[in-house]
C-alpha cells in the first residue's frame, strides 16, 4: 500500500500576495503547511525578486490550475534606462551603462507603442525553461548559454504611468500580456529600441485572469491569524475549486442526471442549448445546493459530457464566486 499523504483533504483557492526575496515554491510549502493542506500546486512562478499575486490551488482546485497558468497577466514594473545585466534584472552582472540624460518621455512613450501587439520573444537564460532536462537558469549559473527559440506572446498594453528623467532614467510602466510573457525581455526590448539598454529594477503581479491582489493575503498575516491555533480557522480566505474556471457559464442538473454525470455519462438538459456551442466548456453543479462536479462539454445533441470531474468532498465557499 501507499504511504498515506499527511495533511487535509482540502479543496479551494488561495489568492497569495508573494513577498519579495521568497520563490514561488517556497511561498507554496509554507501555505501548505499553514493550511495543513494534503495536496497543492502554485499556478505561474514568479522570481525571487518579483512580488505579487500568486494563486495557490488546494485539492481538487488542482485540476483547474491550468487555467491560471493560460490567463493573461497583469504587471507593474521599474525599468531603469542605460544599464544591463546579465539577467536582465537587478540581480545580475552589470554587463553595460549608458547616460541616459538626453531621453525624454515621448521618446519612451514611442518605443513602449512599438512593442504593444503580437511580438516574438526569445526566452532569457535566467529562466525555469527546460534544454535537455535541465533549467535554463542552471546551465546560465554555469556560465553557458543555449540556442532558444523565439515565442509568439501577446502584449495587450503597456502604460507608462512615470517617467523620471535623469543620467539613470526609470520608468513604471503597467503591462497587459498573454501567458508566457517575459518581463525582463521586454525591458530589454524596450532598452534596445532606445539604444541605451534597460533592466528591471521592480516586479509586481497585480491580476491573474479574474483575480487581482484586491482580495489577497500575506503569508504573515495568515501566520498572525493562525497563531497556535488550527488551520481550519484558515479557510475562510480561499475560494471555491471552480475558481480557476468561473468566468465559463453554469449548469445546474437536477439530482437524476447529476448522478449518471458524476460517473461519466453525458446526460441530457434543456440549458444546454442557451449556454453555448458544440465544444464549449462548461461547469457543472448539483441540485439546490450547487454542488460542483466538475467541468462539461456541450454537444450538437443537447448534451452535456464529463470533461474533468472532482471527487466527492465538501466543497470549501460558494460555488459561484464573486471574482475581482
Amino acid at each position: 500500500m501507499g504511504r498515506q499523504k499527511k495533511g487535509r483533504a482540502l479543496d479551494g483557492v488561495l489568492l497569495l500576495d508573494k513577498p519579495l526575496g521568497l520563490s514561488s515554491n517556497h511561498a507554496l510549502m509554507r501555505a501548505k503547511r499553514l493550511f495543513f493542506a494534503a495536496k497543492a500546486g502554485h499556478t505561474g512562478s514568479l522570481d525571487p525578486l518579483a512580488t505579487g499575486l500568486l494563486p495557490i490551488c488546494f485539492g481538487e482546485a488542482t485540476k483547474f490550475s491550468q487555467f491560471l497558468l493560460d490567463a493573461d497577466k497583469r504587471y507593474q514594473c521599474t525599468f531603469r534606462l542605460g544599464e544591463t545585466t546579465s539577467t536582465g534584472d537587478a540581480d545580475g552582472e552589470v554587463l553595460s551603462q549608458t547616460n541616459t540624460d538626453g531621453l525624454t518621455r515621448d521618446q519612451v512613450q514611442s518605443a513602449l507603442a512599438q512593442l504593444e501587439g503580437d511580438i516574438m520573444q526569445v526566452p532569457p537564460m535566467y529562466s525555469a525553461l527546460k534544454h535537455q532536462g535541465q533549467p535554463l537558469y542552471k546551465l546560465a549559473r554555469e556560465g553557458k548559454e543555449v540556442e532558444r527559440k523565439a515565442r509568439p506572446v501577446s502584449i495587450y498594453g503597456i502604460e507608462l504611468l512615470a517617467f523620471r528623467p535623469g543620467a539613470a532614467a526609470e520608468v513604471d510602466v503597467e503591462v497587459h500580456c498573454s501567458k508566457g510573457t517575459y518581463i525582463r525581455t521586454l525591458a530589454e526590448d524596450l532598452g534596445a529600441a532606445l539604444g541605451c539598454g534597460a533592466r528591471v529594477d521592480a516586479l509586481r503581479r497585480v491580476a491573474t485572469g479574474l483575480f487581482d491582489l484586491s482580495r489577497a493575503t500575506t503569508l504573515e498575516a495568515l501566520e498572525a491569524e493562525r497563531g497556535e491555533g488550527l488551520a481550519e480557522q484558515l479557510d475562510h480566505h480561499l475560494l471555491p475549486s471552480d475558481a480557476p474556471v468561473a468566468s465559463l457559464p453554469a449548469l445546474i442538473l437536477p439530482e437524476a442526471s447529476g448522478y449518471y454525470f458524476r460517473l461519466g455519462n453525458p446526460v441530457m438538459d434543456p440549458q444546454v442549448y442557451r449556454l453555448g456551442d458544440e465544444g464549449d466548456m462548461v461547469r457543472v453543479f448539483l441540485g439546490d445546493e450547487k454542488q460542483f462536479l466538475g467541468l462539461g462539454e456541450l454537444t450538437d445533441d443537447g448534451q452535456v459530457a464529463p470533461r474533468r470531474l472532482v471527487a466527492n468532498q465538501a466543497v470549501v465557499g460558494s460555488p459561484d464566486p464573486i471574482c475581482s
